[in-house]
């Protein structure tokens, strides 16, 4: 078995794939099983629980064994993981050590807090109607005493629209994709993470940049995504990409970090004069694949 050992810390996107990177990739041809440990005092950050969501059902459609082993039972990271609703989703065919939970705490306990909303499925055939009031009323929950409150409220609806309605044109999967919201350090830091396991932006845009966007071709990967939040751009031409556009400059005004996690390559987007700039962009290659597109925005709310 291919064991990925996370550490006894909070589980930041980075730490995951450093443990990702430490192992031979899970979704390798010679990997047949694959098995997550959670040691004592690992601490699971919301982008992550969905981005590991995503990976661990993605191994079982590939027929690969995959084992969750939680050292501390539901007293630690499980618990945490099974009130956001992540075993409500997880295939079953998914072995979780000592036990999966008896109950969904997510269930019981969704929409009862004021800075989680708890994981939602997005799937191109079912829309959840809802999940757009959630994010934007948590958050608004949240911040409630800011002057700004108002204009908050717009640009995360907007931005919110933008992320789930990506997975919708570009995913093209039978996969399920996952979108969550956790408000940490005492109210002043959001994170809002969706994930979907499809094609990937760079393939669905790629195709269509010589005929669309000649001048933009022969961009790197981290280059060209730049371009869809500073430019709009879009595999449907330059008056369908102006969702991610509008999503950014909103973002950025809020002083939002973006991270980008790519098949095999994650993007991190950080503002600079008023916008997601190339020259301020950090990309990580040669990551271990896990298919899709994984979103995270961060703002500071304080």
């Amino acid at each position: 078995m291919q064991v990925i050992r996370f550490p006894a810390q909070w589980l930041t996107s980075a730490k995951f794939e450093a443990a990702l990177k430490n192992a031979r990739g899970p979704h390798d041809a010679g990997t047949f099983e694959v098995g997550f440990e959670f040691p004592t005092n690992c601490k699971v950050m919301v982008d992550v629980a969905i981005r590991l969501l995503s990976l661990a059902n993605q191994l079982v459609s590939a027929t690969k064994r995959v084992q969750l082993n939680f050292e501390e039972g539901e007293a630690g990271t499980m618990g945490y993981l099974n009130r956001l609703g992540f075993f409500d989703f997880l295939a079953p065919e998914v072995e979780v050590l000592p036990a999966r939970p008896g109950y969904s705490a997510a269930e019981i306990h969704r929409g009862g807090s004021t800075a989680l909303v708890e994981i939602a499925r997005i799937n191109k055939d079912v829309r959840d109607e809802g999940l757009l009031a959630r994010l934007t009323g948590t958050l608004m929950r949240s911040c409630s005493g800011r002057a700004d409150a108002s204009e908050l409220e717009g640009a995360a609806w907007t931005i919110f629209a933008e992320l789930i309605d990506n997975i919708f044109s570009h995913s093209g999967t039978r996969l399920d994709g996952y979108a969550a919201l956790q408000v940490y350090s005492g109210g002043d830091r959001l994170l809002v993470a969706v994930s979907d396991s499809g094609l990937g932006i760079m393939d669905t845009l790629r195709p269509s940049l010589k005929i669309e966007f000649p001048h933009l071709a022969g961009l790197s990967d981290m280059d060209l995504l730049v371009e869809v939040f500073r430019q709009g751009i879009s595999r449907h031409g330059a008056d369908r990409g102006c969702g991610l556009k509008g999503s950014a400059a909103k973002a950025i005004k809020f002083r939002a970090d973006l991270d980008v996690r790519l098949p095999n390559q994650r993007v991190l987007l950080s503002p600079a004069r008023g916008e997601y700039r190339a020259n301020t962009a950090y990309c990580y290659d040669g990551l271990p694949l896990i298919w899709g597109t994984h979103i995270a925005f961060a703002f500071q709310l304080a």
